[in-house]
């Protein structure tokens, strides 16, 4: 029995298997521990199923693909009472709701109306009784930019109006703002290239080059920042979407996402073609 393997790449290619993307600094964690100093790497590329999109499509976009993301918190303290006495407190709730009111003026009025971003409150916690004035509250969410200069202006103007409003009522506020994601860039000729090699296997027709920004967020952006490469989507068909307890990952998504590292790794490094045959009993060192 005999194998025919084909190495038609002349060059190095590192998998890159990084822990904790989902918010958790992983992407961070790799480069501060030297990722790119162990493992210099001239071009990176990187990829994410989609469900809702057909097995066998891709899409990518000529520049800014995915936001960059950050998750805060805000924490604001009054002065707990009795229900039946809020003159003798400082109620965080009523803090809360305006605050939560005015933040949503920042993307409106703060940001220029040719840039993206996203403002969104996810979470209010306060309180525990029907008739107690809580002595705190907190505000939680997430903010999506295309620019990392637009992530900067909205964390200034989200501290400026929570601190004042709070003061205003006689509260305090104070402001945890976490940048977790970068925006994710593709270089132009390096997506080129990666919407090439996509277009090799599945045909031009399959492929979606120029798709708009997805104002979710992909911590491989990080990467791109330190070495030029692309980012693409992968169809895996009709699952519910990720971040759902019925997401179904297809399996049928698997030899094109294989297909198409081996083909950007072809397109990238070429190289004369080597042919080895390998039978049975038989060691060979591979070049």
């Amino acid at each position: 029995m005999s194998a025919l393997q084909t190495r038609n790449f002349n060059g190095t290619v590192n998998f890159i298997f990084q822990p904790a993307e989902e918010g958790l600094g992983g992407a961070q964690a790799m480069l501060s521990d030297g990722l790119f100093e162990r493992f210099p790497c001239n071009a990176i590329y990187g990829m994410h199923n989609w469900p809702g999109l057909p097995v066998g499509r891709f899409i990518t976009s000529t520049a800014a693909c995915f936001a960059g993301g950050a998750f805060f918190d805000i924490i604001i303290t009054g002065k707990g009472s009795h229900g039946a006495h809020p003159h003798q407190g400082i109620d965080p709730i009523v803090i809360a709701c305006h605050i939560g009111t005015a933040l949503q003026s920042i993307v409106s009025r703060n940001i220029a109306a040719q840039d993206v971003a996203v403002l969104s409150i996810t979470r209010i916690q306060s309180g525990y009784a029907y008739n107690i004035v809580p002595q705190t509250a907190v505000l939680a969410g997430t903010v999506r930019t295309m620019k990392r200069e637009t992530m900067i202006l909205i964390e200034q103007n989200m501290r400026k109006l929570a601190t004042s409003l709070a003061a205003g009522f006689g509260g305090e506020a104070k402001l945890d703002y976490q940048v977790l994601f970068a925006p994710t860039v593709n270089n132009p000729n390096e997506m080129k290239l990666f919407a090439d090699a996509a277009a090799s296997l599945v045909g031009e027709e399959s492929l979606e080059r120029d798709s708009p920004p997805n104002m979710a967020s992909e911590d491989f952006g990080f990467m791109l920042e330190r070495v030029p490469g692309a980012h693409i989507m992968l169809g895996n068909g009709g699952s519910a979407a990720v971040h759902n307890q019925l997401y179904d990952f297809n399996d049928e998504a698997i030899p094109f996402g294989v297909g198409l590292y081996a083909a950007i790794a072809e397109k990238k490094l070429v190289g004369p073609k080597i042919q080895l045959v390998v039978r049975e009993g038989t060691d060979v060192d591979l070049p």
